[in-house]
């Protein structure tokens, strides 16, 4: 008895023992080394793709979509406007609505998108593209079409007292092709080209 006792407790301070060291090894060492090769390698990526404007104070991540819009939700036209959010582009609340395309919500909401988006920026429905009036599945979507940002440029280049081609340009510039030259399609991150917008009306005031 007093054997198989001792046998129990042996085993039971070595399973702590490698408890411990274990959680110390994986749990603390495993994570501090990942962090500081981040911090090292990555250290943009590390801290969360953080884009700061001209006065060098954080706007955003390129990583997560952000509305454009006044204190009333209302689009503010001298923006591009990022793609539409089931969850109201908060990132604690990211998702889709889930809705099927024939369901009549969605179909709904999908026509007074065309409605508004088409008196908004002045262009027949037709001309609209598909990620000016749906959502993407995480709601967060960064990204918009190069077709949706050339569409709005007009818009911008009224609102900012610049000329078209100036926006045009910022708009290329700011393009990013598809991955491997053919996953996907052209698309712009819509912070980081209100970033530039920013950066550009500002200096031209200056001048």
């Amino acid at each position: 008895m007093n054997s198989a006792l001792r046998h129990g407790t042996l085993s039971i301070w070595v399973a702590a023992r490698m408890l411990v060291i274990f959680t110390l090894i994986l749990g603390l060492g495993y994570t501090f080394a990942l962090t500081a090769v981040g911090q090292t390698i990555f250290p943009d990526r590390a801290d969360g793709s953080l884009l700061h404007n001209q006065d060098n104070e954080i706007v955003g991540s390129r990583l997560i979509g952000q509305g454009f819009l006044d204190a009333d939700g209302a689009p503010l036209a001298q923006y591009f406007q990022s793609r539409p959010s089931a969850g109201d582009y908060d990132g604690a609340g990211s998702g889709g609505s889930n809705f099927g395309p024939e369901n009549e919500e969605f179909i709904s909401t999908l026509q007074a998108r065309k409605t508004e988006l088409s008196a908004f920026e002045g262009v027949p429905v037709a001309e609209l593209p598909a990620d000016a009036l749906t959502a993407s599945s995480s709601g967060l979507d960064p990204h918009i079409s190069s077709a949706y940002a050339l569409l709005q440029a007009e818009r911008i280049a009224e609102q900012r007292g610049v000329s078209l081609a100036e926006v045009t340009s910022l708009v290329d510039e700011h393009t990013t092709a598809p991955d491997l030259g053919f996953l996907g399609n052209e698309r712009v991150n819509v912070l980081e080209l209100n970033t530039a917008l920013d950066a550009l009306t500002s200096t031209d005031q200056e001048n």
